[in-house]
């Protein structure tokens, strides 16, 4: 079974990540939210070729990965002074700003939007391979389209490591969940498209205040912006949220014991939940990072584990704590 190479941290595996990217192959790179699954943004076969790879749906927008403002520019039509207040404030980091496109960029880039998303990671490797790549990178998750996003080198290898020849380890991504989306596109609007380690509360703050607001939810078969869609980042087997601080429901004695499992948001003193199920926990505290961290690891953990069912319980609705709901509430659709 042909497996992807594995590229490390030193100056010649960054040359050498670098030099494939330009040439049009697909690299799998770390980031500080989730693995991407990078390519040339500048070639249309190679952006092509990750919508294949992936079997990504060609409605569903990519994000561009820059290093340098200078490639916003080549890549945005008109960049707003709330763009650039808000790039200040958070870039290098987990924000992705949606952008009025330029003319010579692609609309299957952009699945046919009059946008694109742009983002500056802040991971250190990511930083040295873009810029000595030196081309603006799509790179959506590095995973089949729709299942649980990769955190380390190993779940890509898992995923696509028959699909890629090239995965750069960057060792386990800091925040666990993809970037939160702005939409700053159209003049005195300023939406927030998807959730993510910034909350609305950090956004409205970096500017001086002004409302952030978060469009309903739709079932849009055209979404302006990634992670939009019903059902997305989902398990193979069948997932169930639970309120926060409440129990799985009661499994028949008869059930085999340990067939379910039953995952809590932190450790739990004690349980009175079935023996049918076995217990997880994503955190000994509780603590909303640490729960993003372990998120999608901890899902696709247990969807290996051979359980019929998994149960989740939800983290508290406030802060960090309304993009992991967001996360499950899509990963439990079905």
């Amino acid at each position: 079974m042909p497996t992807a190479s594995i590229l490390g941290e030193s100056d010649d595996h960054v040359r050498m990540a670098a030099r494939l990217l330009r040439e049009g192959e697909l690299v799998a790179l770390p980031t500080e939210t989730v693995y991407g699954l990078a390519g040339n943004a500048r070639l249309e076969t190679t952006v092509r070729s990750i919508f294949t790879v992936k079997g990504r749906p060609l409605i569903d927008p990519l994000i561009v990965h820059v290093h340098d403002f200078s490639q916003v520019e080549e890549l945005c039509a008109d960049v707003p002074p709330i763009a650039h207040q808000l790039a200040e404030a958070f870039w290098p980091g987990p924000l992705t700003l949606i952008l009025p496109k330029a003319p010579q960029v692609s609309d299957l880039l952009t699945a046919g939007h009059p946008t694109v998303a742009v983002r500056m990671p802040a991971h250190p490797l990511a930083r040295r391979i873009l810029q000595a790549a030196d081309v603006p990178l799509a790179a959506p998750s590095a995973n089949p389209f729709g299942y649980i996003s990769p955190t380390c080198a190993e779940h890509v290898q898992e995923s696509l490591g028959e699909r890629i020849g090239w995965i750069v380890d960057g060792g386990p991504c800091q925040k666990g969940i993809e970037s939160t989306i702005i939409d700053v596109s159209t003049p005195g609007e300023i939406r927030l498209l998807r959730p993510g380690p910034l909350t609305g509360e950090q956004i409205s703050e970096a500017l001086n205040g002004l409302p952030v607001t978060t469009p309903a939810a739709t079932s849009s078969d055209k979404p302006v912006a990634p992670g939009m869609l019903t059902r997305h980042y989902s398990p193979h087997t069948p997932l169930t949220l639970v309120p926060n601080g409440q129990l799985p429901p009661a499994i028949p004695p008869t059930a085999p014991e340990g067939s379910s499992a039953w995952l809590a948001t932190a450790r739990p003193r004690a349980d009175a939940s079935s023996p049918a199920y076995t217990r997880y926990w994503f955190s000994e505290t509780g603590a909303l990072e640490d729960i993003s961290q372990s998120l999608f690891g901890m899902l696709r953990k247990l969807d290996q584990a051979g359980h019929s069912h998994i149960y989740v319980e939800l983290p508290p609705s406030d802060g960090l704590g309304l993009s992991l709901i967001d996360r499950l509430n899509r990963a439990a659709a079905r």
